[in-house]
Formats: structure tokens, C-alpha cells, sequence
């Protein structure tokens, strides 16, 4: 039987995305209790790391051990992937050593190549175009201090990057309308936005997209490889900083998310960032780890 695999969120159904959400709040109770059974004991993860993380790599590492299982982190540094070997051969020999693997790198393609190639479950640790694994640990968060998110409305302000798209197909899957505002010239996928139809407006207002909103995103306007571009962006994004000024307009009890590593002044402002009222980043960051943790044990073992 061919794996699944976690390439983006619409691999898995609305049902099941609700259910690992719902067996990582479990999972962080039974960690926090002291009581999570070692369901990953003599399990291994391989963990291919083309772009550099902190967050990614510590929660997927930290996941599996304190499951049981082990992890191994390679680098292009550190494997023939580095020396040009093909992604499919890496894929057809790592995925015989190991149990469920993980790729953080540039080119989607390049993860759905390695993916068509393994013989074990495969996730999406980022890709350029999207971040399933932090939109599971937002949803995660927000039911957390929210309830349901289905039949509230969010806010992405900021590039319409590969956080935005996954918010995109989160916005089908778990029932919530999403207002994204970008500048012009830095949309999302033209062919995502259709397929989302009235439930995804786009617009290039901040102020507009927030009012009302029950949840408001924002990410770096500047990712890794774009560095080049910095000064270009910083110019095309002047405008579209989130602080308690543009928050006001937002739900009374709203609540702000970032991914992290956030840049204080440039796409959110440093008192909004720390301001417990609001701000649930901390919690949002902690929830990679449960979240990952309850999505490998849905791929291995179904549940």
C-alpha cells in the first residue's frame, strides 16, 4: 500500500485535520501530565534540511524523543544531496532506513519528487509555496483560547508567501472566511485564489481586512532566498506594519498569530508582538511541537 503523505493541508480530509488537532491538544495534556505513551518507541524520523530552522528542527526532534523514537538531521552538508545526488534516489534509499521522513527545502516540486519516490510517510516542513505544519499549529492555538475556528473570519496581512497559501486551503478545510491583504505585486497563487472562491477575498487594504476580524496573521515581508530583495520589499510593504493601531479594528476578543521569527517594527510592532492581551505567538510556537507530534502518529499509524 502506497503512504500518505503530508505534502500540503489538503492531503488530508476536513474530518481528519480536525482529528489531529484534536490528538495534539490531547497529546500536550498527556505530555504535560507526564503520561504520553512511548507510541514512537524503535521509530525513526529522517529530517532533510535544505533551509535552515530553529522551531522546525528542535519540535520535530523533541517530538520524536519524547515519543520514544529518534530522529537524524541531515543537511546538504552533510549528505550526497549536497554532492548533486537526484532527490528520487536520495528518497528510494533514506525511506528504506527509516520510518517517516521530513524535508524543509526551496522547490515544492522538489518535495513532491522525493515524496513519489519514498516508501514511507513524507511531510512538508516547508516548501516555497506552502507551511501546512504551522497552520496545523495555529488551528491548533486558536481552538486552544477560541473554540472551532469554523464560521470565524481571519485576517493575513503581509506577502501572499507560502503561509498565506496554506491559510488559502485552510480556509476550505476548516470552514472560516480569510481576508488577505498584500501589496500589489505580491498576491498569492492566482490558481489557489480561485479554487478558494468567495470564502478567500483579496484585497491591498490592511484596515479593511482586519475590521472584525476574530484572528490576524502577519509573517516576515521578507523570506529566506529573498534577500536580495529586501530593500524592494521593505518600499512595496510600507503600510502594512500590524500594531495595536490597525489590531483596534479588529474582533474585541481577537487574537494576533506570527510564525516566528518575527522582525519588531517591520511587519508587527514589538508592543504588540509581547502584549499577552492579544499576542498568543508563544503558545503558537509551542504548538509546532504538539501538533507534529499527533500528525506523525496519524501517518504511521492511522490515528
Amino acid at each position: 500500500m502506497a503512504p500518505r503523505h503530508f505534502l500540503t493541508l489538503g492531503d488530508f480530509s476536513p474530518a481528519e485535520l480536525r482529528a489531529v488537532i484534536d490528538n495534539a491538544i490531547a497529546l500536550k495534556a498527556a505530555h504535560r501530565a507526564g503520561r504520553e505513551p512511548p507510541t514512537m518507541a524503535g521509530r525513526v524520523l529522517g529530517m532533510i534540511f535544505e533551509k535552515s530552522s530553529t522551531r522546525t528542527r528542535v519540535s520535530f526532534e523533541s517530538g520524536m524523543a519524547q515519543m520514544g523514537g529518534s530522529a537524524i538531521f541531515l543537511s546538504p552538508a552533510d549528505t550526497q544531496l549536497g554532492r548533486g545526488e537526484p532527490i528520487e534516489d536520495t528518497a528510494r534509499v533514506l525511506s528504506r532506513m527509516v520510518d517517516i521522513i521530513m524535508v524543509r527545502t526551496y522547490a515544492h516540486a522538489k518535495l513532491e519528487a522525493f515524496a513519489a519516490h519514498s516508501r514511507v510517510p513524507v511531510i512538508n516542513a516547508l516548501t516555497d509555496d506552502f507551511h501546512p505544519c504551522q497552520v496545523l499549529a495555529d488551528i491548533q492555538t486558536f481552538v486552544e483560547h477560541r473554540g472551532a475556528i469554523a464560521g470565524r473570519s481571519v485576517a493575513w496581512i503581509g506577502d501572499g508567501n507560502n503561509m498565506c497559501q496554506s491559510y488559502i486551503e485552510a480556509a476550505g478545510l476548516f470552514d472560516f472566511e480569510l481576508r488577505i491583504a498584500c501589496p500589489r505585486g505580491y498576491e498569492p497563487d492566482a490558481g489557489l485564489l480561485a479554487t478558494a472562491g468567495a470564502r478567500v477575498q483579496l484585497g491591498h487594504a490592511p484596515a479593511a481586512a482586519v475590521a472584525g476580524a476574530d484572528l490576524v496573521v502577519t509573517d516576515v515581508f521578507t523570506s529566506m532566498g529573498q534577500e536580495a530583495e529586501q530593500q524592494q520589499r521593505a518600499a512595496a510593504f510600507a503600510g502594512f506594519l500590524v500594531d495595536h493601531e490597525l489590531f483596534a479594528r479588529a474582533a474585541a476578543d481577537a487574537l494576533f498569530m506570527h510564525c516566528l521569527p518575527a522582525h519588531r517594527g517591520e511587519e508587527v510592532s514589538a508592543e504588540l508582538l509581547e502584549d499577552p492581551r492579544h499576542s498568543v505567538v508563544w503558545d503558537e510556537a509551542e504548538n509546532r511541537l504538539h501538533s507534529q507530534k499527533a500528525l506523525m502518529r496519524f501517518l504511521l499509524d492511522g490515528h
